[in-house]
């Protein structure tokens, strides 16, 4: 009989040690003790104004007075009092130490308007459930808000309780290199405000880091450590020329360049998220795996609708890999290409119960997907060579009714029909089919060649149950059982069969139907090696079927 397969994607262990940015939110070994919010507010000026009587009037018109509001920062000196430290209190998983309850962190930030509206990082403040505000070196702390983020540019603004705080402009001119500049903010969470000097060094640097996609950034010579983040680089005259967000340690350090910060602090300050899902995630590569580890999630957003835990892994958004360079530029280029409220299909690896899962942002959410790498690796031959496919194509049958994607090794491509006697009893095309191998011929005549076959079919009326059965392959293969499939978007049954022809090689037969039951499709995969498994995982996690007409 001939065989002609199935869907899923590779399960990922990470044992890498995780290190934090130089500039990141540092972590305190304790929760500081906070006593209520001050009762006063910062110092206010107050200008008595007398109104000349009315003319044509001997009235005396008593005098009015009106609040002139905070008096303008214009020098370096009144700079500390826009400056905040920030105290994030929540559970965080990393993907060293694990999950890690109430945690207090810290980082730095600037009051931009008297009604308490202060930037930050988006790493500094985003999953938290508690955060307390420092304003200009004060003892007591105020409670905040989070208004908006945005994690690609890893900014957020925050709304601090209470109103009349003196704050801080951006910078009008030129930021060129030499300019000098001034870090300022809490560095290491000292309670101490601190200011070191620098200049520009660099213009435009790179900003494709493991946690921010930015487009304008500057490096600069003044020192920044953890706790630094979010703090303002300003100039002599108190003016904000940039936001501390990197560095690291070898003395360089970053920060947000104005033509990104202004427009989109514009942005979140009017209570619009940018560019985020709702995570505070970094990029992990181990040479081998990627994805975008998620420390913690925002409670509402897409990220969270969709099932996203903290300590999950984030694979893939759209069918694209995320994280192969180590950064977040492919993730952020992903969320760029789209509207928030797209439906975006997302893999993801959950280590805490060794599941993948498949769902969507802003669509169905995140269900446990087979994964046949993680289930079966045992039970293939391992070469030693450690071979994987690290490229896919995406290929169709001549109707365009089924697609998946494959490694680019698999160039043998047959897009015919499906001809089958599972219909009628005669062997006749039933509908559309797929099939895919190194070597076509040799993949349907033996079982040392990997290899899928995909067929779909609306004439079939027999249960997913007793298509199965019509298939046994235990004269060439061990049958080693039937099992339960579910990618997400289809479910059915599969049976594995083992120690298949003489290379011992792994063959999957499935039977699957969509949720209205309209079709049947037959996925049949070889898997000589491992290498094949994650092939096999690949196929699953993209295979789809288009609507069958009967």
């Amino acid at each position: 009989m001939r065989r002609g397969r199935l869907r899923g994607r590779s399960a990922l262990v990470f044992t890498i040690g995780f290190a934090a940015a130089a500039c990141g939110g540092s972590t305190q070994t304790s929760q500081e003790t906070t006593s209520p919010p001050a009762a006063t507010e910062p110092g206010s000026t107050t200008t008595v104004v007398v109104a000349d009587p009315p003319p044509e009037s001997s009235t005396t018109m008593p005098p009015s007075t009106e609040p002139a509001g905070p008096a303008p920062i214009e020098d370096l000196t009144g700079v500390r009092e826009a400056i905040v430290r920030i105290v994030g209190t929540g559970t965080f998983a990393d993907p060293a130490a694990g999950i890690q309850a109430n945690v207090p962190g810290s980082g730095s930030g600037f009051i931009i308007d008297a009604s308490g509206l202060a930037v930050t990082n988006n790493h500094v403040v985003t999953g938290a459930a508690l955060l307390e505000v420092y304003v200009g070196g004060e003892d007591t702390a105020r409670n905040a808000r989070v208004v908006a983020v945005s994690e690609c540019s890893d900014l957020a603004v925050i709304d601090i309780d209470g109103d009349g705080y003196r704050s801080l402009d951006w910078y009008d001119g030129p930021v060129t290199a030499g300019t000098s500049i001034y870090a300022a903010g809490f560095p290491l969470g000292d309670a101490e405000y601190t200011v070191l000097d620098g200049i520009v060094s660099k213009e435009r640097a790179t900003g494709e880091t493991s946690w921010a996609s930015v487009d304008a950034v500057i490096e600069h010579s003044a020192d920044t450590l953890p706790g630094s983040s979010g703090g303002p680089i300003v100039t002599a005259d108190g003016r904000v020329a940039a936001v501390n967000y990197a560095g690291n340690d070898v003395g360089q350090a970053f920060a947000i360049g104005l033509d990104v910060a202004r427009p989109v602090v514009d942005v979140l300050s009017g209570g619009t998220d940018f560019e985020s899902i709702g995570i505070n995630g970094e990029a992990l590569f181990d040479g081998t795996s990627s994805g975008i580890w998620v420390y913690s999630v925002e409670s509402g957003t897409p990220a969270d609708d969709a099932g996203i835990e903290a300590g999950d892994l984030l694979l893939s958004m759209e069918s694209l890999q995320l994280a192969t360079d180590g950064t977040m530029a492919d993730y952020c280029d992903v969320l760029r290409s789209h509207m928030p409220t797209d439906t975006l299909a997302i893999e993801v690896y959950r280590s805490s119960t060794d599941e993948l899962l498949e769902g969507q942002l802003n669509g169905r959410p995140l269900v446990v997907t087979t994964s046949f790498r993680t289930e079966f690796d045992e039970v293939v031959a391992d070469d030693g060579s450690g071979f994987e496919y690290t490229e896919y194509m995406t290929v169709t049958d001549d109707s365009a009714l089924i697609s998946t994607s494959v490694p680019v090794e698999w160039l043998d491509v047959d897009r015919r029909g499906w001809s089958s006697v599972l219909a009628t009893g005669v062997d006749e095309i039933i509908g559309p089919a797929l099939s895919a191998a190194p070597d076509l011929d040799d993949f349907v005549s033996g079982w040392g060649t990997p290899g899928v076959f995909i067929g779909a079919s609306p004439l079939i009326t027999m249960s997913v149950e007793e298509t199965l059965d019509q298939f046994d392959f235990t004269g060439d293969c061990v049958y080693d059982g039937r099992y339960a499939y579910d990618d997400g978007v289809y479910t059915g049954l599969y049976d594995l069969y083992y120690d298949c022809g003489a290379d011992g090689s792994v063959f999957f037969q499935v039977i699957a139907e969509p949720a209205d039951r309209t079709w049947i499709a037959m996925v049949q995969i070889v898997a000589v090696t491992d290498a094949d498994l994650a092939a096999a995982d690949e196929i699953f996690s993209t295979f789809t079927v288009q609507p069958l007409a009967g």
